[in-house]
This record gives structure tokens, sequence and C-alpha cells, in this order.
């Protein structure tokens, strides 16, 4: 199975990019599924129904999320009919929406994928490691599904670091999202899932994490409260994940990160043998 995980789209210069690549991308590397962190979608801040739609006719398969889901009311609505989209599931009972959605491919194979938040300096949620036991807790990786694959919406690289090596060898795929600068440490764990502690942001890198630089600029200088973030809307970055895993286990055989135009350097595209 080949999956490929996108990180968090930030504004219009991010949504343009997945429009400019993920068709490509699902073609030339014969893509099984593919999934993109949505939560700065609108304007850099939450995501609406319109981009959710845009997003799903390109080819993305699931939307995960993270603290700013809400920030476009509509979306309240919007997500409770909507599976493909998710939030954390560590959000309190109740929460609109839900943190996990098992997906059949077109040859029958099943993908299981859970989006889940850190609380290190971020929002007191439920506990993650927790919430992704109950969820796995009668889910056996290559044989109740044929992949598992988790979006960990978390500020710290330590969190990330032990949610990835908690689930080692029990999920596919571990992957962080959130503070919008991919990591140069994607591997296979010692238990044979794929990890990177963040994806990174698709959107424009001159930029403060995907902002105007000079409103971020003055908004750490003058600490006016009223002083809104606007994204950055030139060239973008696609930064993503691409894995490819064995059939048999559901574990990773080889991953790869993928950066695609804008400032960073470009990785090109892993092997297609």
């Amino acid at each position: 199975m080949k999956i490929l995980c996108c990180g968090d789209v930030v504004g219009r210069s991010g949504r343009d990019c997945i429009k400019q690549y993920i068709p490509k991308l699902r073609s030339d590397l014969a893509l099984d599924f593919v999934m993109v962190n949505g939560e700065n979608a609108a304007h850099g801040f939450g995501i609406n129904p319109t981009h959710c739609r845009e997003f799903f006719d390109l080819g993305v398969d699931v939307i995960t999320s993270g603290n700013h889901i809400w920030d476009q009311k509509e979306i309240i609505d919007y997500i409770q009919g909507e599976s493909r989209l998710l939030r954390p599931s560590n959000y309190p009972e109740g929460t609109p929406g839900k943190g996990v959605i098992k997906c059949q491919l077109k040859d029958g194979r099943e993908i299981l994928i859970l989006n889940i938040m850190g609380r290190l300096f971020m929002d007191p949620l439920d506990d993650p490691f927790n919430a992704v036991e109950k969820e796995l807790q009668n889910v056996r990786l290559g044989e109740d599904v044929a992949a598992i694959v988790v979006d960990f919406h978390a500020e710290t690289t330590s969190e990330k670091n032990a949610m990835g090596n908690f689930l080692d060898g029990r999920v596919s795929i571990v992957f962080g999202t959130h503070t919008h600068i991919p990591t140069s440490d994607t591997r296979i764990l010692s238990g044979g899932t794929g990890y990177q502690t963040d994806l990174g942001m698709c959107g424009d890198y001159d930029s403060v994490i995907g902002m105007n630089k000079d409103s971020a600029i003055s908004k750490f200088r003058k600490k006016i409260p009223s002083q809104r973030l606007t994204p950055a809307d030139n060239e973008s970055t696609l930064c993503a994940i691409y894995a490819d895993l064995n059939d048999e286990n559901g574990l990773v055989k080889e991953i790869t990160p993928i950066r695609i135009g804008g400032l960073l350097t470009n990785t090109g595209y892993p092997s297609l043998g």
C-alpha cells in the first residue's frame, strides 16, 4: 500500500499547492491513499466546507485537523455529516465529529486513520495516549486492517517522539503536525513503524510559519492583541511523506520525505520501483 501524508495546509498558497501537486503525485506514485491536515486552509485559521470539498475532488481521501478545527463556525454542522473530516479524538465526549475513520480502498483493503492532539503547550484535552490506546484495543495491524496511520497534532518534539515510540510496531505510520516546520528525522522505528516528528506545512515559507512576516514580527515586538495575522500568499512548498507498506503486516518498507516547489530544498519523488 502506498500512502501520501501532507502537512498543515496554510491559506490560499497552501491550497494552491495541493491543487497543483496532489493529482500528479497520485498518478505518478500510484498512490492508494492520500491524507492532508487542513486545519489552516481557510485564510490560516480553520477550514470551511468549500475547501473540504475541493480537497476531496482533487483526490484527498481524508482531512485531519487540530486546535484550529473550530475557527470557521460553519464547520461544526459540516463535520457531523462528513466522516472524512476528522477532529482530534481526545476532545471531550460529546464534541461534534469524530477522530477516527476506517476507509476501504478500491481493492477491498481497509485503512484506519487516527487524529489526536498533544497537551504540552496546547489545550488541556483528554490524555492522547489513552485515547489512541482505546481506539486500537480491538484493532490488530495486518489482521483487522491493512494499515493504521496516526496524525499527532502537537507542539513539542518530546511528546511526538514519545507517541511514536509508544505506537511503534502497532501502527503503520506516526507523524506530527502543528509546528509548520518539517523535521529531518524521517525514519522507520525499530518495530517497523514509519515516523517523522513534524511534516511541516504546505504553504509559503517566505513567512513566519505561513503568516505574513511583517505582521508576525510586529505581534512579537509590540504585543498588540487586536493585530490579526494574515497568511503569506506567494509560491508555496508542499511538504509530505510518502510511505510504501508491507502488504503482509502493514509495517513500512520505505518512507521518504517529499518537498516540492517554493523556497525549501526540493527532494523530488521517491523511487517508483
